[in-house]
């Protein structure tokens, strides 16, 4: 018993060292505050909104009474998630509704959004939330590297297929979540799809730093077309208690002293969803398109998320994976 009291303290202290030279301490975050009423009429759809900033992000809205899709692929996740954010969105809430969404399968991308289409007079806001972390090598139905395909390739085929309905429903948002992992990310275009070798932290990179790229080659776009009724902007939400380091292994005997940590260190789901909340119902960034924000200012990318070559390559081949255009 006593050594394995004195490894879990040896292990647990080196993980509370590294997480404190990776991550500072956090800031306070100050929670944002709108009218009670200010989402009134606008409906807003939120990918992976059943758990993490999804969720909360989702909670927040509701209480703006807003008409909020949770577009979820884990069906009884989404439903006690719904549950659980009406409570505490009190009496007077906005609508929820549910919605099967796998980003892994474009079959049921298309089959969301023609729901939407069907159903739906407007979209207000789409927030592309939904990711995978470092998860091992799998592939989506479509046999595209899990990570480029939910993050990247689904979001990219939701938001093209939305995108029409986006432009009748002006004044509308795309929020596009991305992570200051990008930094350590570049495009692979030799091997995108990782069939050669697979780097499960540069992958993650990889697809948010394409999140990055996306988000500025629609703004782009857009602006080429002269529609200036949507806007799209990114947003790296900073290190948040989520599941989504489910993938990730820690030590048995270091996980109460990792979650201790988490505590300290990281930002608690409401934290995390400031950001999302701000960009899609701010009046500060109405207008506003083509940029990244984190902890509600504007960020200073690096070069490479906002090359004009690079997005508009990723753009053209991520086209064709998807199956918008044929090769």
């Amino acid at each position: 018993m006593s050594a394995a009291i004195i490894v879990a303290a040896v292990v647990g202290g080196g993980i509370l060292l590294i997480v404190r030279r990776m991550f500072p301490r956090k800031k306070a975050v100050e929670l944002l505050r709108y009218p009670a009423d200010m989402m009134r009429g606008k409906t807003v759809i939120v990918t992976g909104a059943n758990s993490g900033i999804g969720k909360a992000a989702a909670g927040e809205l509701l209480k703006l009474q807003a008409r909020v899709i949770m577009a979820c692929r884990d069906q009884q996740m989404a439903e006690e998630a719904a549950q659980d954010i009406k409570k505490q969105a009190g009496p007077e809430h906005g609508e929820v509704v549910i919605k099967q969404l796998d980003l892994a399968s474009l079959q049921s991308v298309r089959s969301f959004c023609e729901e939407i289409l069907k159903e739906e007079q407007q979209v207000d806001v789409l927030i592309n939330n939904a990711g995978i972390y470092q998860c091992p090598y799998t592939k989506t139905e479509e046999g595209f590297e899990m990570q480029l395909g939910v993050n990247h390739l689904g979001h990219f085929l939701l938001t093209h297929l939305l995108l029409d309905l986006l432009k009748r429903s002006s004044p509308s948002r795309v929020v596009v979540v991305s992570s200051k992992l990008y930094k350590y990310g570049s495009i692979n275009f030799d091997d995108l799809n990782s069939e050669r070798s697979y780097n499960k932290a540069f992958c993650y990179s990889q697809s948010k730093l394409a999140n990055l790229l996306f988000t500025h080659q629609l703004a782009q776009r857009l602006e080429e077309e002269g529609v200036t009724g949507v806007t799209v902007n990114a947003l790296t939400p900073g290190i948040v208690r989520t599941r989504l380091g489910r993938h990730i292994h820690i030590p048995f005997l270091a996980k109460p002293l990792f979650y201790l940590a988490s505590l300290f260190f990281f930002k608690s789901p409401l934290e995390g969803a400031q950001m999302p909340l701000y960009l899609a119902c701010s009046p500060d960034v109405e207008g506003v398109t083509g940029k990244c924000f984190a902890n509600c200012e504007e960020e200073e990318l690096m070069p490479k998320a906002t090359e004009d070559q690079a997005a508009k390559r990723l753009w053209d081949l991520s086209e064709t994976m998807v199956g918008i255009k044929t090769q």
